[in-house]
């Protein structure tokens, strides 16, 4: 596949191998999980799709977040779609997400990623109901008795729960968590969390402030449509971080219809049609996800075949 015409090709990404690469650094690609017409996992499919995006450039991959429909999953399958994802490239390059209703199931998940051969996991704050901010800590340091190093997911609109700059340097300080996936796209709480908590690392978490919170500082990008476009993709983010962003302007306007649909109710969906149309295998999605809307559908296809017209890959 080419490079996007668009902007050069993307400089090297962190080094490949070796114990001093961190998880949550650079492009680390929320994935989709793809399933067959009967809604059973496609695991060869995956294990396929994870060394693709790894050989394209980016830097990891995060299995079971929402992308990839851990909700739906039995337990069974949760355990192996991480056993599935480190087999393929490596623990080093695995982020599981480990959220669940409470902590003592965290746990348990985060142990189970320990065991799998993952070296940090991804955790939201609980999420079966408001929590407040001592709650959190507790959830947190429950979780961290794992051992592994984690990645704060702040998510309010879905869990209720801010994670303010304030309570991320509270945990940071407390030795909690090494970074945060900041979904809320506010640009501003980027600088707010480098005068808090300096040595907090900020990963972009919508795609749709990739350029904006590379430009304010981030150190990863948990990305969705990656799935789709891995080398645009890493290609954006080195222009944010390490390069000039104005060069990566006509970049982002062209991915940007679709960027903004990481953050919208339907973004299973949407990314998962966007893959089938790029000759990827995405998928069916599991309840309680229901098949786009025919103008949702049309709206996927029209944007993901300009960009595919482009010569994005």
């Amino acid at each position: 596949m080419s490079t996007s015409p668009h902007l050069p090709a993307p400089e090297t990404s962190a080094p490949r191998d070796g114990a001093d690469r961190k998880p949550w650094h650079g492009v680390v690609v929320a994935t989709a999980l793809p399933l067959r017409e009967d809604l059973s996992v496609d695991f060869d499919a995956y294990a396929e799709h994870v060394r693709w995006l790894v050989d394209s450039g980016c830097d990891g991959v995060c299995p079971n977040g929402s992308l990839g429909e851990y909700q739906s999953l039995t337990p069974e399958e949760r355990a192996r779609v991480v056993r599935v994802a480190v087999d393929a490239v490596g623990g080093d390059r695995v982020l599981p997400g480990v959220a669940a209703y409470g902590a003592a199931e965290s746990l348990r998940w985060t142990e189970q990623a320990a065991e799998a051969g993952a070296r940090a996991v991804m955790l939201l704050p609980p999420n079966s109901y408001r929590a407040d901010a001592r709650a959190v800590m507790d959830h947190y340091r429950t979780v961290a008795r794992a051992g592994l190093p984690i990645v704060a997911y702040n998510n309010p609109f879905d869990t209720k729960v801010d994670l303010t700059p304030r309570l991320l340097a509270d945990l940071y300080e407390e030795g909690l968590v090494v970074g945060v996936k900041e979904f809320t796209g506010d640009v501003r709480r980027a600088y707010e969390v480098a005068e808090l908590a300096p040595g907090l690392d900020v990963l972009i978490g919508s795609d749709d402030v990739a350029l904006e919170f590379g430009l304010a500082g981030a150190v990863g990008w948990i990305a969705g449509y990656a799935n789709v476009f891995p080398r645009a993709s890493v290609e954006l983010y080195r222009a944010a971080v390490h390069g000039d962003p104005r060069a990566a302007l006509p970049l982002y306007r062209l991915l940007h219809p679709l960027l903004r649909l990481d953050a919208r109710t339907e973004f299973v969906q949407s990314i998962k049609l966007s893959m089938d149309l790029a000759g990827l295998r995405g998928g069916p999605c599991r309840a309680p996800r229901l098949p786009l809307t025919p103008e949702q559908e049309a709206f996927v296809r029209e944007s993901t075949e300009k960009a595919l017209a482009e010569g994005l890959n």
